[in-house]
């Protein structure tokens, strides 16, 4: 995209990792399922016009959907980072250990191994910004993990570590063997958390990634979409793939008090509830970065409106309360 005048938004801090990144994450898990290549290029390059420099993605990408394998995420990304110099406009998070045929799962040494090379392969890069453990292996010692991973880091492979999927006590566990080995640091969490899905970050998890200076990506930021606003009390369901697991999960009286609260902020802020819910996120303790995916253009556009919204404690009280 030669020529093309890009923004450049707030840069935030990842934790320890010496990375700084932009406070809305573009979530590659559509990459060749919700987007094609093409659309999914189109995203990207609105995307970075818009000031972001952050994208998520995972070896396992898109392996749900009949036909893939897992990898067309991390594919299409690699071609798109390949062409005018992307690459240098963006931190790359990618992940390892969820299962998947054709992919290696668990966190044992040869799996890691094997997890990293195909990853790098696909990306078409030399180092991997930010690498993800997936999700906990309890089946593998955490030392082993820690190990392999750290080796990465030794070697240049791998910029940064995160944990992805862990409950406070085994992210205590895995931190305080890096600390007592020497072992690379593990500077970036990325849990489930939205305004609908509250328990899993806030409280012990939330204290264990503050006390040890990580920053925070929480995925499913909109809780499926949710958040978006398309789902309404007595409207048709949307159709989507997620539709019927979000309404049974959240077309309640909780899931419509929140919706009414962000309907009510984002008319105060002249906003989307989407970027409303993004923002709330965004200011929440050790959140650096919440994820979101994109399928269009204007799509990615929205969201990217995140970044510019700054919201008062009397909006964010009401938020929190609508959905605690």
């Amino acid at each position: 995209m030669v020529g093309t005048v890009r923004r450049v938004s707030p840069r935030r801090p990842l934790g320890n990792s010496g990375l700084e990144v932009s406070p809305f994450c573009l979530g590659g898990n559509v990459f060749g399922w919700g987007a094609d290549e093409d659309a999914s290029h189109a995203v990207l390059d609105a995307y970075v016009k818009a000031g972001g420099n952050f994208v998520d993605t995972a070896d396992v990408y898109s392996a749900w959907v009949p036909g893939n394998r897992g990898g067309e995420s991390e594919t299409i990304l690699g071609r798109w980072l390949a062409d005018d110099g992307n690459r240098g406009r963006v931190v790359v998070a990618t992940k390892v250990g969820w299962e998947a045929e054709g992919h290696p799962s668990g966190l044992g040494r040869d799996q890691i191994r094997r997890g990293v090379e195909a990853s790098l392969d696909r990306l078409g890069v030399d180092r991997i910004d930010v690498y993800f453990a997936h999700k906990d292996d309890p089946s593998t010692p955490l030392d082993e993990t820690a190990r392999a991973l750290s080796e990465l880091v030794e070697e240049g492979l791998v910029r940064a570590l995160g944990a992805s999927n862990y409950s406070a006590e085994r992210l205590g566990e895995l931190l305080a063997i890096t600390e007592r080995e020497g072992l690379a640091r593990f500077d970036v969490l990325q849990p489930n958390y939205s305004l609908m899905e509250r328990r899993e970050y806030e409280g012990a998890l939330q204290d264990a990634a503050l006390d040890a200076g990580m920053g925070v990506t929480p995925y499913f930021s909109l809780a499926r979409g949710f958040l978006t606003g398309k789902y309404r009390p007595g409207e048709p369901i949307p159709e989507s793939v997620r539709a019927g697991g979000v309404a049974s999960q959240y077309l309640n009286d909780r899931g419509f008090g929140v919706l009414a609260a962000l309907d009510r902020v984002a008319e105060a802020h002249d906003a989307s509830p989407a970027q409303v819910a993004l923002a709330w996120l965004a200011a929440q303790p050790g959140v650096v970065a919440p994820i979101a995916s994109a399928t269009s253009v204007a799509h990615v556009e929205d969201l990217a409106g995140s970044m510019d919204l700054t919201l008062d404690e009397e909006h964010l009280a009401a938020l929190s309360a609508a959905s605690a």
